[in-house]
């Protein structure tokens, strides 16, 4: 996105901020090539879910490498309302493999997938998804021709009981980390962020357009924050862990449609072959993710990480593998 010419930045902003002309480009989608097919109800479709920073990118990028799944990639940017419609009119550039803006060793092509569904989800109100989200999903496995589809949309925590009636034989990856680490990885983005989009205006709307709001300079609280306001301060993103990931277990501990996936197990080989069985893949495995922890060189309530790690611990005991 920072790389893009006047046309793509003009394409970006027309396509992506007006709900009108999303709506009607997938209408249009939607009268040229939906076929309604039912037997999308019944697929074991993933979605990836949870605080950004805490292996989401990686374990997506893990997951389609099985080549099980369709999921958007960047070669649906900006046209993510009409997948089909625009595959067959436009040609994305190629370009090399080059690291993301968040300098964590995480790199991409047009080719890799990426969490764009909230341009749909943003749309669309709640109650039309029941019948709009079984279209969307038929339209971008129409396009990429498989039968499987694979979400990483760090904001379906707030929409599981939703897409949980519609595919109920669906599986949500929700994913954990060691809390202090996991709050200065968000803290340290916030600042990475807010330093780019200073500099770069087109950088804040594309994050906006996509709903990535994790951080920079319009960063959305989650949940509403209860001492800390400060976005500034590391102990508003602790805060914003416990809050989030309470949550979590109060409403999906007991759904067996949930599995909770934890970051710092999952650089080890084992882990992943247990993911593989559990969720009926096969795959050559490779050691593809390292631990990215730093040295935590700020202050933060030690009070407030206590409280964290003791919900660290009863995540990690949903987990599939300790």
């Amino acid at each position: 996105m920072q790389n893009y010419n006047l046309l793509e930045i003009f394409l970006h902003d027309l396509l992506l901020s007006n709900k009108f002309i999303k709506k009607s480009l997938y209408e249009i989608e939607k009268i040229l090539f939906l076929k309604k097919n039912d037997k999308i109800i019944n697929e074991k479709h993933i979605f990836i879910t949870g605080l950004p920073r805490s292996g989401t990118t990686a374990l997506l990028y893990f997951l389609y490498n099985t080549n099980q799944f369709t999921s958007l990639t960047y070669e649906n940017m900006p046209f993510i309302m009409a997948p089909n419609l625009f595959s067959k009119i436009k040609k994305k550039k190629i370009f090399d493999k080059k690291e993301r803006l968040h300098k964590d060793g995480i790199f991409y092509d047009v080719k890799s997938p990426e969490a764009l569904d909230e341009v749909f989800f943003s749309t669309y109100e709640e109650n039309d998804l029941y019948e709009e989200l079984k279209n969307y999903l038929d339209l971008i496995l129409l396009n990429k021709e498989k039968k499987r589809y694979l979400s990483k949309n760090n904001l379906n925590y707030k929409r599981i009981h939703i897409i949980n009636k519609i595919f109920p034989l669906s599986r949500f990856l929700i994913t954990f980390r060691e809390p202090l680490q996991h709050a200065f990885s968000l803290y340290n983005q916030h600042i990475n962020f807010k330093k780019i989009q200073s500099k770069n205006n087109f950088v804040k709307r594309y994050m906006n357009y996509l709903g990535h709001n994790e951080f920079g300079l319009d960063h959305k609280s989650w949940y509403s924050p209860k001492n800390y306001q400060n976005f500034s301060c590391l102990n508003y993103w602790i805060e914003q862990w416990i809050i989030f990931y309470q949550n979590i277990l109060d409403k999906h501990k007991n759904n067996k449609s949930c599995l909770f996936i934890k970051y710092e197990s999952f650089q080890n080989i084992e882990y992943k072959k247990d993911l593989l069985k559990i969720l009926g893949l096969n795959y050559d495995l490779k050691l593809e993710q390292k631990l990215n922890n730093k040295e935590v060189n700020i202050d933060y309530d030690k009070n407030l990480y206590l409280f964290a790690s003791d919900l660290y611990s009863k995540l990690n005991s949903l987990s599939f593998l300790k």
